[in-house]
């Protein structure tokens, strides 16, 4: 297996191909890249690695550049010293999302999930658009009605972060948090929300766009999401869920 590291700092990348060589002494280090422009003439010019290792905030501009300059690349690890980039991060074909310093235990971890990482044609999100184009067309749900003690309220869709199935009934969340029943169940809710805005993750969780704040690798190609506002309740994309919700990131 060959990989590209893409890192400008001349000892980090050093100790990264040392951490990568005791770990994974199968991969062979093909490259080390020092900048966005020699990644792009890198990749023009030679076959694709099997993998790349890529830091995001590189001299002379972004390790996403040069993801978005060739048509389809291999999976990817991140490797950065920023957390902010985390979730544009899983848009494309990533393993993980590594903090520097980086842990070795970390590496391995995210090395040994590559089998379940194929590669992804860059063109796979303009298709994706295309079969959802009828989203564009149709009228989704605007508000909701809830019952407010003896009274009723509105919410309007932009004001909800997530709906979740509890006790035998579905609950609307609001951005301060709080909870409401309404009566509807989650398979009714996904016809009527936009799915530009709105995905299923699990049996238990619609969630909005706008409330996913982290987004963590978890343990059986899963995904752990931070929601805003927090939920005591870890909040899991199932397996079967993943390739779908990144998909959604990227619309």
């Amino acid at each position: 297996m060959k990989a590209l590291i893409v890192e400008d700092e001349q000892i980090a990348s050093k100790r990264l191909a040392t951490l990568i060589a005791e770990v994974a002494p199968h991969i062979e280090i093909c490259e080390v890249i020092h900048s966005v422009e020699s990644g792009k003439k890198y990749l023009d010019s030679n076959a694709l690695p099997d993998l790349i290792f890529l830091d995001i905030q590189l001299n002379d501009g972004y390790g996403f550049d040069i993801l978005d300059h060739i048509e389809k690349h291999p999976p990817i690890i991140f490797t950065t010293a920023y957390n902010e980039y985390a979730i544009r991060g899983f848009k494309y074909n990533s393993i993980d999302y590594l903090l520097k310093p980086i842990d070795k235990k970390d590496l391995a971890r995210a090395l040994s999930k590559l089998e379940d990482f194929p590669y992804v044609p860059k063109e796979s999100s303009e298709n994706n658009l295309e079969s959802f184009k009828n989203i564009f067309q149709k009228e989704y749900k605007h508000r909701f009605m809830v019952k407010v003690g003896n009274h009723f309220s509105t919410f309007n869709v932009e004001d909800i972060c997530y709906f979740k199935s509890h006790d035998g009934m579905i609950w609307l969340c609001n951005t301060v948090g709080k909870e409401f029943p309404i009566e509807y169940s989650l398979d009714q809710l996904e016809e009527i929300l936009n799915p530009i805005d709105f995905f299923r993750i699990n049996r238990k969780y619609i969630v909005a766009l706008k409330s996913v704040n982290e987004i963590h690798n978890y343990f059986n190609s899963r995904l752990l999401l931070k929601l805003q506002p927090r939920t005591e309740e870890q909040i899991i994309v199932s397996r079967n869920r993943t390739s779908d919700f990144k998909r959604w990131l990227d619309m």
